[in-house]
């Protein structure tokens, strides 16, 4: 495990502890830094909307994304039960649970993968999502890196959980409403500009973000302008 990698994520995490970050741009930041440093293929963020509902927010790759979403479609898999129980789900060989979760398990391997944990993003008694990791071999987790994949959830659901003013809850909701909104905007604009340049879904996605990054703007607000054609995005592309 990269020390010096691990330090800066810590760091990077806590420092979006200020009003107005991208929320969007954060959870995939969690999720690229799980992928890079810990015992994981892929990994994947679910939050909760105001209604309690669970969304998908972040993932490290599109693969990862529509299994996940076709988790919440379904209403069954490990990351599910975690958010519910408020309990890590680790399963080390999927093809063991079948019955438990059929069509997910199906799901996943058909994806390519064989193992799975789901962390959850929890605050003492509150749980407000879950680090879904995974992986494409069957086998126990790496010991170190589950705690340190924990600690990264953690960190990340404080900064979530951050009280702007008395009414931490409403601001929370407020900021995932937010998110979710710009979910769909980047959406849109990630199909626009695969379509347009004949790249795919996740190319789009790191020229949205790249573009976003070099210019010191709001990833969403880099969405919006492309997808509604009101600003000439020069250099916008892989």
């Amino acid at each position: 495990m990269d020390q010096q990698l691990l330090a800066k994520t810590f760091v990077e995490l806590a420092d979006n502890l200020v009003a107005d970050f991208d929320l969007i741009d954060f959870l995939r930041l969690l999720t690229d830094r799980c992928v890079s440093m810990l015992d994981a293929s892929a990994a994947g963020v679910l939050l909760a909307d105001r209604d309690g509902k669970l969304r998908v927010m972040a993932a490290s790759d599109e693969q990862v994304r529509l299994l996940e979403l076709f988790q919440l479609q379904n209403d069954e898999g490990p990351c599910l039960d975690c958010f519910h129980t408020g309990a890590p789900v680790i399963i080390h060989d999927l093809t063991r649970e079948i019955d438990r979760w059929p069509r997910f398990v199906t799901a996943a391997h058909r994806s390519g993968f064989g193992a799975v944990q789901a962390l959850p993003m929890r605050l003492r008694e509150e749980t407000v999502g879950a680090l879904n990791l995974f992986r494409a071999a069957p086998g126990p987790f790496d010991p170190v890196a589950t705690p340190v994949a924990q600690a990264l959830a953690d960190v990340a659901t404080i900064s979530l959980l951050q009280q702007r003013s008395s009414l931490r809850s409403t601001v929370l909701n407020e900021q995932l409403q937010a998110a979710l909104n710009s979910r769909v905007l980047i959406e849109q604009a990630k199909g626009k500009l695969a379509e347009r340049q004949g790249i795919d879904m996740e190319q789009a996605f790191s020229a949205l973000r790249a573009y976003a990054r070099a210019h010191n703007r709001r990833l969403s607000d880099v969405a919006r302008a492309f997808v509604d054609g009101s600003e000439l995005l020069a250099g916008l592309g892989v």
